[in-house]
């Protein structure tokens, strides 16, 4: 059924609140007789009641209870969002948590065609790992190495690089070249964030694990890269960020490469704000970069 006018259950929420058209009348800014006429159209439009209008009394008839706890739920509810969309920024600032990794090696280098793109809208570039934040607001878009698994968030898968098992040489020459993926079974390990890329990783060269992988885990590829030049263990590592490291002999190949489709970057944002025109614009921007397929990244796209 079509409610006759918005203004009448606005009339009516005042005057069931305080059970006085005169008082409703005084805080909507009308006269009485327009309270009284909003009430009246709106009970012809219910069919029923709302009040009983008794000699300078006013109470709620059963339907008048009725409407009131939901009329006054669905008013806050507007109140609510208004107050949110009032605290929002009202400038053009879109903030991305990603990875030093990926800002350094994609991101920044092809930022200036986005803001070409969206000249009204100014990036903050915060590299860290607080995925969490997104959901306090902190950031509005995140892009992530993980399994993307993330709650409350929609995930696009982006880029699975291949990727690569290296160590130190001091830790190559103390455990001595492994033969076979199974060997490195046995070696101490550094890990991702989800400490998960070793499993895949082990299960695409037929190697079955008889305990759990144990090592310290890093949420960001540099720290990974920095633990494995340390010496801490062997990591796997994606072949973009290896870079020149390998032909100067500060990381040695210890397996073959991979590329495990499920450990992968992936473009997040929260459910509730991806369709927000800073977000959607970044995401539209980045899948159509994906596109063109560079030559140092696997390139995947999909949407989850």
């Amino acid at each position: 059924m079509r409610i006759a006018h918005l203004n009448a259950l606005r009339a009516f929420e005042a005057a069931a609140r305080l059970l006085s058209f005169k008082q409703a009348a005084a805080e909507l800014n009308v006269t009485p007789s327009a309270v009284s006429q909003l009430i009246r159209s709106l009970e012809a439009d219910l069919g029923a009641p709302l009040f009983n209008r008794g000699h300078r009394r006013l109470s709620l008839t059963t339907a008048g209870q009725s409407l009131l706890p939901p009329l006054r739920t669905g008013f806050r509810l507007i109140s609510d969002a208004a107050e949110q969309v009032r605290r929002e920024p009202q400038h053009g600032l879109l903030t991305v948590s990603t990875t030093t990794f990926f800002a350094e090696t994609w991101l920044a280098p092809r930022l200036p065609g986005f803001l070409r793109a969206n000249p009204d809208l100014d990036v903050h570039i915060a590299s860290d790992m607080a995925l969490a934040n997104l959901a306090a607001g902190c950031a509005d878009v995140a892009i992530r190495h993980g399994l993307g698994n993330y709650e409350g968030m929609q995930s696009d898968l982006l880029l699975t690089p291949a990727i690569v098992p290296v160590a130190a040489p001091s830790l190559v020459a103390r455990l001595g070249r492994p033969t076979t993926p199974a060997d490195l079974l046995d070696w101490p390990k550094v890990q991702d964030g989800d400490r998960g890329a070793w499993a895949l990783w082990f299960s695409q060269q037929d190697v079955e694990l008889t305990a759990p992988i144990r090592g310290p885990s890093f949420d960001d590829a540099g720290l990974l890269k920095t633990a494995a030049l340390s010496g801490q263990g062997v990591a796997l590592l994606p072949a973009p960020l290896l870079g020149q490291l390998v032909e100067a002999g500060e990381l040695v190949e210890v397996g073959p490469r991979a590329v495990l489709n499920q450990l992968a970057y992936y473009l997040v944002a929260p459910r509730a704000t991806v369709r927000r025109r800073k977000i959607a614009a970044f995401r539209a921007w980045v899948l159509a970069q994906l596109a063109e397929g560079p030559a140092c990244w696997h390139t995947v796209r999909q949407s989850y």
